[in-house]
């Protein structure tokens, strides 16, 4: 049998590039470390790592251990987090959620889900999906309410630990201009009608979008201003320093802002929620995965230009 231990040490070495480093982070000394090594190759049959000047290289046996070594590492970290919250007080659910989904999907939802569980204390951490994704991975949260543009979603198949993705809804983009523009009468526009036009991002995967589409639309993505947050990019466009594009859940109308819809095909964000994949499913995580359903398919699609 393989000990998880050698594999921790095994980890740190790939990491650090040598046995000494990998001693010095584990509190251990170098010599504690190489018969650890030797020791998991005698168990495996197999040598596992390659002494050289230039520090450790592992062999092929080498880099299958480590890539197993990160995949039991994330799954005792939930094990971990699941035996934290059997022994709690009280049952926990940590949420992982954006900022603008947070604002309008999670409040209905946990209406719903306190009425029904109110013995459970909930955490919600505020994490944009990039970072929400892996904190469902190592078991940090129980959760994630994410979004992705085009392509595929932020959970791959096959990707371990085990992550499922439910779809909630589309979050169509809507073109966001100043009162005055010249084009605010429109009822609907393509993005490159505004091609002559300062841009005010709210996001980096606005920016993202918005640079490949002018690409193919064939004219220069002019940035007035970049923000990281679309609220404030709203009051940005009201000051008149731009025109913006924004998700359906991030309006917030103002006196000096029109919201015009665009044109097909209509950009949109596709929100959903990642939650791991187990064997006996997280009762709440569960309940809460529903109640945000039922929140979404309430949600709709209501703002009018």
């Amino acid at each position: 049998m393989i000990d998880v231990q050698r594999l921790r040490i095994l980890r740190a070495v790939a990491e650090h590039g040598s046995f000494n480093k990998a001693a010095g982070a584990l509190l251990l000394t170098p010599s504690a470390v190489s018969q650890h090594i030797a020791a998991l190759e005698r168990s495996l049959g197999h040598p596992v790592a390659v002494r050289s000047t230039r520090g450790v290289t592992l062999t092929e046996p080498g880099r299958l251990l480590v890539e197993a070594a990160e995949t039991i590492s994330a799954e005792l970290d939930q094990v971990r987090h699941a035996i934290d919250r059997l022994t709690a007080p009280r049952p926990r659910l940590t949420i992982a959620t954006f900022t603008s989904g947070g604002r309008h999907l999670l409040p209905e939802a946990l209406s719903l889900f306190v009425a029904e569980h109110p013995e459970v204390e909930l955490t919600v951490r505020q994490s944009e999906p990039e970072h929400a994704v892996p904190l469902v991975r190592a078991g940090a949260a129980d959760l994630a309410l994410a979004y992705h543009f085009d392509g595929p979603p932020p959970v791959e198949p096959g990707m371990r630990p085990g992550l499922d993705w439910v779809p909630l809804m589309e979050d169509p983009l809507w073109l966001v201009l100043p009162r005055g523009h010249r084009l605010a009468g429109r009822a609907a526009l393509s993005p490159a009608e505004l091609g002559g036009d300062r841009w005010v991002l709210g996001c980096l995967k606005t920016e993202a979008f918005l640079r490949r589409y002018a690409d193919l639309a064939g004219f220069d993505l002019r940035v007035g201003a970049s923000t990281t947050d679309y609220f404030f990019a709203q009051t940005l466009v009201a000051a008149g320093v731009g025109v913006s594009l924004v998700p359906h859940v991030s309006l917030a109308p103002a006196p000096g802002l029109v919201v015009v819809r665009a044109e097909p095909p209509r950009p949109a964000r596709h929100i959903g929620v990642a939650i791991p994949r187990r064997r006996r499913p997280h009762p709440y995580a569960e309940a809460l995965t529903r109640a945000l359903t039922t929140a979404a398919a309430s949600a709709g699609d209501g703002v009018r230009p």
